[in-house]
């Protein structure tokens, strides 16, 4: 879900050719799901039309402070509730004149006056030809809004209006919409760390067609990564060979099939992670050696044997890995005497906390969408959570590593 999901966008539109743009990043912000509210200039009803932007936007456009209509009935757009009613606003394009006019303080139209109005953070997409770019008035009047707080989302180079090439193009819509995104990314208690997960099976070969393996859908590691993206953390998630459908946008996935995959997925990961979250189904054994080809049903007998050594134990190698700013998380699924493993794993694994998974009661286990775990932590601290969603469950844990560990502190 995009960051912009339920925001309050206020799209100011100034007299510039690049006005055209301005329906591109209605149409891109109303499609992450942010609510827009245009305001435009006079000057920019030459390029772009006030019936386009109420249409993209489904709401009014303003321009003045009293239109026409509204002039019998004293009615006139209050610029202040405008300003109070935003979580954002980004004026783009930002023509020379209307960034004198923020720069200056000049109140002549509503745009500005919503903008001297506004409480919440405010954007400039600046647009026009490159001497005007260059120009040191333009430079100067930039400098003034960024030291005032104003977010200057700079102008890409390339073919302009006027035909010539330079320095002055607005930026395009979807990158305007992802710079104010990462605004509101910075803006999360995450922000700036590196969380790294496992989930999902592994898969160890008997021969090109079979394998040994379980039926881990990855869903209870992917709802902690989806939680931890949500609070602007930078999320790396190692995925096993899961066929479940997984919402994974916005996280860096690295897809491996074999424990031996997984770990050196893991450890390369591993040492600048702030917290590692291991809840992968790990097989415990493997074959000790693949058959090149497919194994045939012989006549000579009715058993098979099959040699197998114990695979690598990740958690385990990631614990002597760990360091006093790397957070160690591990899950354990238990059938009988899960408390009592999961305390020696925790030690044993030189773990911050483990979470127990109890297989055999109603909801829990693999391939559900629900879950019930206690959590266990180095510190002797002991956390439960009934059964809920895993969706829920991945913030709830997340909130309580967060809270354990001091994360949004670090």
């Amino acid at each position: 879900m995009s960051l912009l999901y339920n925001r309050k966008v206020l799209l100011g539109v100034s007299g510039s050719i690049a006005a055209y743009k301005s329906a591109h990043l209605v149409r891109e912000l109303i499609k992450r799901g942010a609510e827009v509210q245009v305001v435009i200039t006079d000057a920019a009803k030459d390029f772009v039309t006030p019936l386009t932007l109420s249409t993209l936007s489904t709401r009014p456009v303003y321009s003045a402070f009293i239109e026409d209509e509204q002039k019998a009935y004293g009615v006139w757009n209050n610029h202040v509730e405008m300003g109070l009613w935003a979580d954002l606003m980004v004026i783009a394009p930002a023509s020379s004149n209307t960034l004198s006019k923020m720069a200056t303080g000049a109140c002549d139209n509503l745009l500005t006056a919503v903008y001297l109005s506004a409480k919440c953070p405010v954007f400039a997409a600046p647009a026009m030809d490159l001497d005007m770019y260059a120009n040191g008035a333009t430079s100067d009047n930039l400098k003034v809004l960024e030291q005032r707080g104003v977010g200057i989302i700079d102008s890409d180079y390339g073919e302009l209006a006027s035909g010539l090439v330079g320095k002055g193009r607005m930026a395009e819509p979807e990158a305007i919409a992802d710079h104010l995104e990462e605004y509101l990314r910075s803006t999360l208690p995450l922000f700036g760390k590196k969380v790294l997960i496992n989930a999902g099976p592994t898969h160890e070969h008997l021969d090109p067609v079979r394998f040994l393996g379980n039926n881990s859908s990855g869903k209870m590691g992917a709802a902690i990564a989806t939680a931890a993206r949500d609070l602007g953390a930078d999320v790396r998630l190692v995925l096993g060979p899961t066929q479940t459908t997984l919402d994974l946008k916005g996280i860096t996935v690295t897809r491996v099939t074999s424990a031996d995959d997984m770990l050196s997925a893991m450890v390369s990961e591993f040492t600048d992670s702030s917290l590692t979250v291991c809840c992968a189904a790990v097989s415990d054994y493997k074959p000790v050696s693949q058959a090149e080809h497919k194994i045939k049903k012989s006549d000579e007998g009715d058993s098979l044997t099959i040699s197998l050594e114990k695979t690598p134990d990740i958690l385990s190698t990631l614990g002597t890995l760990k360091r006093d700013e790397n957070h160690l998380v591990g899950f354990a699924l238990e059938t009988r005497d899960g408390e009592s493993y999961a305390k020696q794993k925790l030690i044993k694994k030189n773990a911050s906390a483990i979470v127990l998974n109890t297989l055999g009661k109603q909801g829990v286990g693999f391939e559900t969408d629900t879950n019930e775990v206690s959590v266990y932590t180095a510190s002797g601290k002991t956390f439960s959570f009934p059964l809920t969603s895993k969706i829920a469950l991945g913030k709830s844990l997340l909130e309580l590593f967060m809270s354990e560990f001091n994360l949004s502190d670090a």
